[in-house]
């Protein structure tokens, strides 16, 4: 995992998305799924390129099951935009890094 890119759990979830200044984008994933490690890479260069615009984070749903069941994640890979500690957009399975870009580009 890149150094851009934060680990949430049950532990810290709440206070990173609640406590954000700007936009929080959240990667939901699992470690059997292979769309999701295809995913990876494009989650942390849009990560890299965009620098401190935005915190970027994954969360692994098996960890933390009951993020996952609040958040309604159904299928992953899923990606949450939150802002103001509140999910406004999303985009479910392993888009490329231009859908990537646009879906975070609208929230910043």
């Amino acid at each position: 995992m890149s150094g851009r890119v934060l680990h949430l759990d049950a532990s810290n979830f709440d206070e990173v998305v609640g406590k954000a200044d700007k936009p929080v984008v959240v990667d939901f994933w699992a470690e059997w799924c292979p769309p999701c490690h295809m995913f990876a890479p494009v989650f942390e260069a849009v990560a890299e390129e965009l620098g401190d615009k935005a915190i970027f984070a994954r969360v692994n749903v098996d960890e933390a099951k009951e993020i996952a069941a609040r958040l309604n994640i159904m299928a992953i890979p899923t990606v949450v935009v939150f802002v103001g500690g509140k999910p406004v957009d999303r985009v479910v399975g392993a888009v490329g890094r231009e859908a990537l870009l646009e879906l975070v580009m609208r929230h910043l």
